[in-house]
């Protein structure tokens, strides 16, 4: 197998069902992505670790959304690493790519040699959707509790959604012959097909910790265990690839349920920040207020946290006032 063909699906979700089941699903496969998100920050093991893993279930939830709508994820926390914040930008039309960042804020000093997740303490997981321009944002929350946070997303689709949800996640450095170390990834997410049901009814609105398996009875329920039973065979380089295609995985698993497979959606690095957003963001300041943010050379400055751009501006032409004398 050539280098260009394992490329072919790398940077790319495929969408997929098993119709017998009721189940839907989407393979996420990040290379060039990662690489793109995690190069522009020196990050600690640990953090990097959190970083990737929080992108690929970025990559997996947010092929769900609709055309130009926006996805982010976040973990607020008391821990060491204080934020980790992801955006999915849907594609403009169809076929064109989306696109992904993420950075992480923490404190270098209380990181500890345990586990990645052991560095968010108590805190929350949380899910936004922009729909755009005069929609009313969506968020949901859930504890940062269960040893990931792919556990925590699970937990959410449960209590918020009320839809049985699996992700089965791997990533790390790959160290192939003839290639440089990069970061790759690769996870499955599984997820039951809605259902008014009386138990979701019941769930509905309690407020409580909802496990997948209390939203599920009869056949139902058997056909969930039955395909994590399933999922539970994957070894973490069939997920991670490159050798294994997103199809032939999904054959290797579930080839008695007979999957069904959509188009492939790919995913690229991509930030959103420009100059003018800068200015916009800087217009509600008073004259007064911008000579505070004003450096010893006489600039005002601004970084971008996802992608490191660095802008430099005349602090003349920043803040509300220096909109109202351009507009007159």
């Amino acid at each position: 197998m050539t280098l260009g063909s394992q490329l072919a699906w790398d940077d790319t979700v495929l969408p997929f069902q098993l119709d017998a089941s009721d189940i839907r699903g989407r393979v996420a496969r990040l290379d060039g992505v990662l690489n793109g998100i995690l190069k522009q920050h020196d990050y600690p093991p640990q953090v990097e670790a959190l970083v990737a893993e929080m992108a690929l279930l970025t990559a997996l939830i947010g092929q769900t959304i609709k055309l130009r709508w926006k996805l982010s994820l976040q973990v607020q926390s008391k821990g060491a690493v204080r934020m980790i914040a992801t955006d999915y930008y849907g594609p403009e039309k169809e076929g064109d790519i989306a696109r992904i960042r993420a950075y992480a804020s923490y404190d270098a000093d209380r990181l500890t040699d345990e586990t990645p997740f052991d560095q968010v303490g108590e805190g929350y997981f949380a899910i936004m959707i922009d729909q755009g321009q005069g929609m009313q944002p969506y968020q949901g929350i859930t504890p940062l509790e269960g040893g990931s946070l792919s556990t925590c997303a699970e937990a959410y689709f449960a209590q918020s959604e009320q839809l049985p949800t699996r992700f089965q996640l791997s990533f790390g450095k790959s160290q192939e012959p003839g290639v440089a170390e990069h970061w790759r990834a690769g996870g499955v997410m599984l997820q039951h097909m809605p259902k008014a049901s009386p138990l979701m009814a019941k769930a509905e609105g309690t407020g409580e910790l909802v496990a997948a398996t209390d939203l599920l009875d009869g056949d139902a329920s058997d056909d969930w265990d039955r395909v994590n039973i399933l999922l539970d065979t994957v070894e973490e380089l069939e997920l991670i690839g490159p050798q294994l295609a997103p199809s032939d995985l999904l054959l290797r698993l579930f080839h008695e349920e007979t999957p069904r497979v959509f188009d492939t959606q790919p995913v690229r690095f991509g930030c959103t920040c420009s100059e003018d957003r800068v200015r916009q963001s800087l217009s509600i300041y008073s004259a007064r207020d911008i000579a505070t943010m004003t450096t010893d050379e006489g600039r005002v400055t601004a970084d971008c946290q996802f992608c490191g751009a660095h802008y430099d501006l005349d602090p003349k032409t920043v803040g509300f006032e220096a909109e109202t004398t351009a507009s007159e």
